[in-house]
């Protein structure tokens, strides 16, 4: 009598999970943010419905504690996902939101996250609110040498500065 329960005739391969690719995402951010949609898909279900995480996101108070994300999950509550949104349609929305941070267009965008005043340069204000957002408990003399280091005036980050850092590939 055989006791082999190995891969055997009749075994069913392992259930694989669909593999998503987005341009300028890796599999870790993509995994990161499939772990931010399960949050939400609290019933397994596959899909979320946006009107519930509208509410949940602004009873976090994320409609002011980060707009940000708040406006990119109000872009979600349309009639097209009143049956509920899938990953696939959260992870273009993000993507679209956040764009290629490969491309210059796309970190244009992420520029334009930071620079919420629209002076075309991020400040030591703009550095303080993001990294509030992102939960960050830098002091403010952390931040301030951050932001001398990567702005080349010293006192102001322009897209260049930000363009340059982000397509730089080691960090001194």
């Amino acid at each position: 009598m055989s006791m082999n329960k190995g891969f055997g005739g009749g075994q069913k391969s392992p259930i694989r999970r669909k593999v998503f690719e987005r341009p300028g995402l890796t599999e870790d951010e993509i995994e990161e943010i499939r772990e931010a949609f399960s949050l939400f898909d609290t019933d397994n279900s596959g899909v979320i419905d946006p009107k519930e995480l509208k509410a949940a996101m602004k009873s976090l108070g994320f409609e002011q504690k980060n707009p940000t994300i708040y406006g990119m999950i109000s872009d979600l509550d349309t009639p097209e996902n009143s049956a509920g949104i899938n990953f696939d349609h959260f992870l273009d929305a993000i993507t679209d939101k956040l764009g290629n941070k490969e491309t210059r267009q796309g970190i244009s965008r992420i520029f334009e996250l930071f620079d919420d005043d629209n002076s075309k340069t991020i400040n030591i204000h703009n550095i303080r609110r993001v990294a509030k957002e992102l939960g960050e408990t830098m002091s403010a003399d952390e931040l301030k040498e951050m932001l001398e280091r990567a702005a080349s005036n010293g006192d102001e980050i322009t897209f260049e500065d930000f363009y340059f850092i982000m397509t730089k590939k080691t960090f001194a």
